[in-house]
């Protein structure tokens, strides 16, 4: 007993100090790499005013011409290490993952996401994993969008009736395109979330009937206004005791008129689930199947792709269609495409994989124009490596999206856009992640399907039903919104019918 005792300590000792040894090898060798080049900054603030333009995603693109692909800032407080291209974004988001895996949220984001009560800004945990199930299942996953095809087609629909009605009453006259995509992809994100349209709806807590714009402006545009609001001392953790009043109170009372509107459409789903009445919606499945969310947890995930349904889709909608109208070579090209497919036939979902320019059209205004050109701050909670460098604990990581798209090394002429850069053999036609657009890895966007399927459709059945032509000085007015891709002014255009679509 006694040797067979020395043996087993013997071999506990050698495992011991070979583990021993392996872990100080891998420690020194992570410790000899390089670290990253930093770009010079001003004490206690860092690189804080090179970012005053509230464009970082263009700036850290500047910065990357000079200081590399890969390289860190000082903000306050922060080191970020900022990554500018597609491998780099990769290596973050799939090799690395287990090192960089937690959200940093700015004092905005925390209060208006409820503390990370998203799928897209949560920590990679079981909550996440939970949420995601949920929302695939009933709203984003392929089964669920064949559920709600129906849904899709009416908002198209309803489009085309008020795009048609402007052209033949004002035919030399601009139409707000925003104004009317907006307005229906808003209603088939209601539809899908809570079963049905609301064209108004009573408000307790404000005293007020609100209409489906109020709604629209509360639930989407104050949000979005709000998220990118910059907290200064977001930047000096040891600055928080200082009060931002004015900044507390707006933040408070988006969050606050955003959680009256969502408690007065649920009530109503409840007094119809009193009566009997079932829908095919997200608020019935969540009611059946996800008896492990609170109250809160709810109205964030009833909420969550009302706000993605209504933004995104829009950002690269509204974008293809600022492009198509300004090239008419283009335009024509995928015209001619339609007709050959088609015929006179509407496009629709059934279509779209025989329609390999309208995918490189949507792909190539996904490269330019990304809807989240900057991926939301991940925290790195272990010391790693990326692109050879030393990553060390306690930094943050900015993906910049926008600044993999505009790499020279990877995109000719990146600056253009050039849908027929997609109609190349090296990229998969099935791809949705070829531009980053969507993420990767276990993050990987839900809403991916939805946004290719409304986006793609959508494009198609405007330029097969009208010519479009960009209206005077649209041209020109390309600013877009803070540190977004949205649009900062909406898009004009005058159409033209086409011949008549069966």
């Amino acid at each position: 007993m006694d040797t067979l005792q020395t043996l087993s300590f013997g071999a506990f000792s050698l495992f011991f100090f070979l583990f021993l040894f392996l872990f100080r090898f891998r420690t020194r060798i992570t410790h000899k790499l390089p670290h990253v080049p930093a770009v010079p900054g001003l004490p206690l603030i860092g690189n804080l005013l090179q970012l005053k333009e509230k464009k970082p995603h263009k700036t850290f693109t500047k910065m990357a011409h000079k200081y590399g692909p890969i390289f860190s800032i000082k903000a306050g407080a922060s080191t970020i290490i900022v990554l500018n291209t597609a491998q780099l974004a990769k290596q973050a988001m799939v090799t690395r993952f287990p090192s960089i895996s937690t959200r940093k949220l700015s004092t905005a984001l925390t209060i208006l996401t409820s503390n990370k009560c998203m799928v897209a800004t949560s920590d990679y945990n079981d909550f996440h994993k939970m949420v995601k199930k949920h929302i695939l299942a009933n709203v984003l996953g392929a089964n669920a969008q064949k559920r709600h095809r129906f849904h899709r087609e009416v908002m198209m629909e309803n489009m085309f009736r008020q795009f048609s009605e402007h052209a033949k009453s004002r035919p030399d006259s601009a139409v707000d395109f925003r104004k009317i995509f907006v307005s229906e992809l808003f209603a088939l994100a209601l539809k899908q979330a809570l079963g049905s349209d609301v064209e108004s709806i009573y408000v307790e807590e404000l005293a007020s009937t609100l209409s489906r714009e109020d709604l629209y402006n509360i639930l989407v545009v104050e949000f979005m206004e709000g998220a990118i609001e910059v907290d200064w001392r977001d930047f000096f953790p040891y600055l928080k005791w200082i009060p931002n009043k004015s900044l507390e109170m707006k933040i408070q009372k988006v969050d606050l008129g955003r959680k009256y509107i969502m408690k007065a459409l649920i009530n109503e789903q409840k007094k119809r689930l009193a009566s009997g009445k079932e829908v095919n919606c997200f608020y019935d499945y969540l009611i059946s199947e996800a008896k492990e969310v609170s109250e809160e947890q709810m109205t964030m995930l009833l909420w969550e792709p009302i706000i993605e349904t209504s933004d995104t889709t829009l950002v690269t909608t509204e974008w293809a269609m600022y492009e198509l109208a300004k090239d008419k070579n283009r335009q024509d090209r995928l015209y001619e495409e339609i007709l050959n497919v088609c015929g006179h036939e509407k496009v629709t979902d059934d279509q779209l994989s025989k329609l390999p320019y309208l995918g490189a059209v949507f792909h190539e205004t996904l490269r330019k124009h990304s809807p989240v050109p900057i991926v939301p701050l991940r925290y790195v909670h272990e010391d790693t490596e990326l692109g050879g460098y030393h990553i060390p604990a306690g930094s943050e990581i900015a993906i910049n999206i926008y600044g993999c798209n505009m790499d020279s090394d990877k995109w000719e002429n990146p600056q253009e856009w050039i849908p027929e850069r997609f109609l190349d053999e090296k990229y998969d036609s099935s791809d949705l992640y070829k531009t980053m657009a969507f993420g990767g890895g276990k993050r990987i966007c839900a809403g991916s399907l939805q946004a290719m399927l409304i986006a793609c459709t959508a494009i198609g059945r405007f330029v097969q039903e009208f010519e479009w032509e960009l209206g005077q000085g649209e041209e020109e007015n390309v600013d877009t919104m803070g540190l977004t891709t949205h649009r900062l002014h909406p898009l004009l255009v005058k159409l033209k019918p086409r011949n008549h679509v069966e």
